[in-house]
């Protein structure tokens, strides 16, 4: 353990000014490197194969958590100081900067999947988090991510997730959207969620079209985009009452992927 009692420490540049996220989008993806937080999701992120850089824990919580740091050089500070170096009170008491991995290519991730989930997009953080913590939870493979979408390992979406995003295969399908084609290509069943006119309940997909899906979410608000769409073999909603138009796409992931799981429905009379 290697105390820290200078918040300008050059040591915790991996650290620094975690609220701001232009500053952060600069630093960490560039750099092949991204923050976890808390025990749990440190731990999961080094079960799943990622190697640690440093650990940076609350003094106070030392004889805790400095055993996860393994060789990895392991700061501790005060709260005052993680706070100063960081920009809010690091209450799970630890951070840890990790390297990240290659991202696989789209034909690994096709090859390997029954069920996807491809997402167009999605720029906010605690929806990608959400996303990835749904798709382990109920089955899914992996997530493929047109370019734009928000990083899944930004350390909101790894906290939102509960560090289930070291646990789904994911990477960017690009070129966007001809990439889509190669989806379609491996067998899959391309079905964008949308209340577009001619759009089918969810509930009435078939047999054939649950046997492997690739479930397409977009933004909230302009949703999926025409071409998006257009690459589509099924275009579906979710019924919706009481004249409220759409669910968050958070929620919306979790609906469709919990019916994708389910054995197709008998045929309505």
């Amino acid at each position: 353990m290697i105390p820290i009692y200078d918040p300008e420490d050059q040591r915790l540049g991996d650290y620094r000014a975690l609220t701001d996220l232009a500053l952060r989008t600069r630093f960490e993806q560039p750099h092949g490197l991204f923050i976890a937080e808390g025990k749990q999701v440190i731990s999961r992120a080094l079960r799943a194969g990622y190697r640690m850089r440093s650990m940076l824990i609350d003094a106070k919580r030392a004889d805790q958590l400095a055993d996860l740091a393994g060789d990895a050089p392991c700061y501790t500070a005060g709260p005052e100081i993680l706070e100063s170096v960081t920009g809010f009170h690091v209450h799970r008491g630890a951070l840890a900067s990790f390297h990240r991995k290659v991202l696989p290519e789209p034909a690994e991730i096709l090859a390997g999947a029954k069920r996807l989930v491809i997402l167009e997009g999605i720029n906010n953080h605690t929806n990608i988090g959400a996303i990835f913590r749904v798709v382990a939870g109920l089955g899914f493979d992996g997530v493929l991510l047109a370019p734009g979408c928000a990083d899944p390992l930004y350390r909101r979406s790894v906290r939102v997730s509960m560090g289930e995003v070291f646990a789904i295969p994911y990477t960017y399908l690009e070129p966007w959207p001809e990439g889509l084609k190669q989806v379609g290509e491996e067998g899959f069943t391309l079905i964008g969620l949308s209340p577009s006119s001619g759009a089918i309940g969810l509930g009435d997909l078939t047999e054939e079209d649950r046997r492997r899906p690739a479930l397409m979410f977009g933004a909230e608000g302009p949703g999926l985009t025409a071409a998006a769409l257009a690459a589509c073999d099924r275009t579906v909603v979710i019924p919706m009452h009481a004249g409220v138009d759409s669910l968050n796409v958070a929620a919306a992931t979790s609906v469709a992927c919990w019916e994708l799981s389910q054995p197709a429905r008998a045929p309505r009379s």
